[in-house]
């Protein structure tokens, strides 16, 4: 198994399905990931703000 496949395997508690059945990744996972892609994820945990284009500082 090489690197990637560690990083980008989804465990309990990484995701959940929202009632319109979107898969929404958990601050967990993301923090997990290690980068902010910059999309304006909903459980962002590097303060990215997507209507200004930059990461803000909780």
């Amino acid at each position: 198994m090489n690197d990637y496949s560690k990083i980008n395997k989804l465990d309990e508690g990484d995701f959940y399905f929202t009632t319109e059945g979107y898969k929404v990744f958990t601050e967990k996972y993301l923090l997990k990931r290690g980068y902010c892609c910059q999309n304006g994820c909903r459980h962002c945990p590097y303060g990215f703000d997507k209507s200004k284009g930059r990461i803000i500082k909780k």
